[in-house]
């Protein structure tokens, strides 16, 4: 194969068989030796993407001002943890405690990070030495009580099944070998428990993971208190299509073809998790657009200040960022990127989202 990791799976495949699409995003991101955020930073320009907290420092500073806000309504606890899931460089952490503390000056939650790349792990100790933060491999080492958990295109790279409408029903979509390479395929058998309808040869993902994480989280919620705020690109409402995709060098790859080489993603179906969420009993704020949400917390007034105190070209750097993070374009972050929180029903309304429907249902945006 083209890569060690490569070389890794087709020789799994020939001893076990084909694996399901969630195995195999696993294997490519969190292999221990070869995985994709195990061995790079996958960051900036040098790397593969760019996120909005690497974009603008207004990004996580109004998630900051955003934190302060629920903590109020909290009652302002004084063991509150604040954790990130994916905390990229530490940018966003950095940039909302900044903000946290200029709104609230008396808080000082217990940061966690939720972080399995050691080259990551490594740019966050950097950037948030002196804050006392303390790392974790998973959600399960959390300490007890209220938190506010962030999570910036964490959800999509989150690994999903995927299954695939024949003629004899929903089978599960694998990868396999052909003539020695990486394939795309489908398994033998149906999965009558499958009961959605769709035309034939209509691809399904199923966030499985993502609705475990979602699952844990919120029950947390219920008995600590605290809430959620997810910002990722994804959809809203249920569909049928295939959004797995790979970016290597900021463009879109072949998911097959440099396992361990290109970092994988899907779309989030924020539909799916809101449904789990809400059955675990937690309130569903969104999803709203990041620009909605972006503009409600005051973006064009952090701009206006910023620019107060810039240069010529630093003011048309800012305008320029600020456009990036709101583009209303189809494709571009304003829209395509959304917005959800998950909640302790008791908090009532989270600043500039939408209030949950009955039954703690996610609003359709």
């Amino acid at each position: 194969m083209s890569t060690p990791l490569g070389a890794e799976i087709a020789a799994l495949i020939r001893q076990t068989g084909p694996i399901g699409i969630d195995r195999y995003m696993a294997l490519c991101l969190g292999h221990p030796v070869h995985g994709y955020y195990r061995t790079r930073d996958p960051l900036g320009v040098r790397g593969d993407f760019t996120t909005a907290p690497e974009i603008s420092q207004m990004f996580g500073e109004l998630i900051g001002v955003w934190v302060a806000l629920v903590r109020q309504q909290m009652g302002a606890p004084e063991d509150l943890a604040l954790v990130e899931l994916g905390p990229g460089r530490g940018t966003l952490m950095a940039d909302a405690l900044r903000a946290l503390r200029a709104a609230a000056p008396g808080a000082r939650p217990a940061v966690h990070l939720v972080e399995t790349s050691p080259v990551l792990r490594a740019a966050q100790e950097a950037r948030l030495a002196g804050t006392g933060a303390v790392w974790h491999g998973g959600i399960d080492t959390l300490p007890a009580g209220p938190m506010i958990v962030l999570a910036n295109e964490f959800l999509d790279c989150l690994p999903v099944r995927q299954f695939q409408r024949t003629g004899r029903g929903w089978c599960e979509r694998v990868v396999g070998l052909v003539e020695g390479r990486l394939a795309f395929g489908l398994a033998p058998d149906t999965l009558p428990e499958i009961e959605a309808e769709a035309p034939e040869g209509a691809l399904m993902t199923l966030p499985s993971a993502g609705l475990d994480l979602v699952r844990a989280v919120s029950r947390r919620l219920g008995t600590g208190g605290g809430a959620l705020l997810a910002i990722d690109y994804g959809h809203v409402r249920p569909g049928f299509g295939d959004t797995l995709q790979a970016l290597a060098g900021h463009a879109f790859a072949d998911p097959l073809a440099a396992p361990g080489e290109a970092d994988l993603t899907v779309h989030v179906d924020f539909a799916a998790l809101a449904r789990a969420a809400a059955a675990e009993g937690a309130a569903v704020h969104g999803p709203a657009t990041q620009r909605d949400f972006l503009l409600a917390m005051g973006l064009a007034a952090r701009a206006e200040r910023l620019k107060a105190r810039a240069g010529a070209d630093q003011a048309r750097a800012i305008d320029a960022a600020a456009e990036r993070l709101t583009d209303p374009a189809e494709r571009g972050m304003g829209s395509l990127f959304k917005v959800l929180a998950l909640a302790d029903p008791r908090l009532g309304s989270l600043p500039a989202l939408p209030a949950p429907e009955a039954g703690a249902r996610a609003s359709a945006r």
